[in-house]
């Protein structure tokens, strides 16, 4: 079966997607819900490393704290990106607090720190809060 995999952030199972249908709301074949979000969802360490691993399309990890500063500012920014970059990449958050063995397998340093998974590799990485403008143009899809 051709398609890209995108792994379902809720249930993680992995789906195949034809990228012709990417801007019609595919959906899980599992659980029913939406593979391709236009907000940056919230995700868990195990959902993190199967997606990361699978996913064809894109994705990008914002690494954050509640506590930090910079990280509250650059969340509003972040999902306008994820809006912006709708069928050509998934933007997630992963809260290093609550998942700490996530920081600690990706070697975060500071937060925010953002990082794209593609095919199953690390292609890039960027520390620092961004507008959400700085944040589409390094997803650079």
């Amino acid at each position: 079966m051709a398609g890209l995999k995108v792994t379902c952030l809720d249930c993680g199972q992995v789906n195949r997607v034809p990228s012709e249908k990417l801007g019609a709301g595919p959906k899980c074949a599992t659980c029913g819900t939406k593979l391709i979000s236009d907000k940056a969802v919230e995700i868990d360490f195990d959902t993190l490393q199967k997606a990361a691993r699978n996913d064809d399309l894109p994705l990008v990890v914002d690494f954050w704290a509640p506590w930090c500063g910079p990280c509250r500012m650059m969340a509003p920014e972040f999902s306008k990106s994820a809006q912006a970059l709708t069928g050509k990449a998934r933007l997630v958050k992963v809260n290093t607090e609550a998942e700490p063995k996530a920081g600690a397998k990706y070697n975060i340093r500071g937060i925010p720190t953002m990082v794209q998974f593609k095919g199953g590799r690390e292609v890039k990485r960027q520390s620092g809060a961004m507008p959400s403008r700085a944040i589409t143009d390094w997803a650079g899809t």
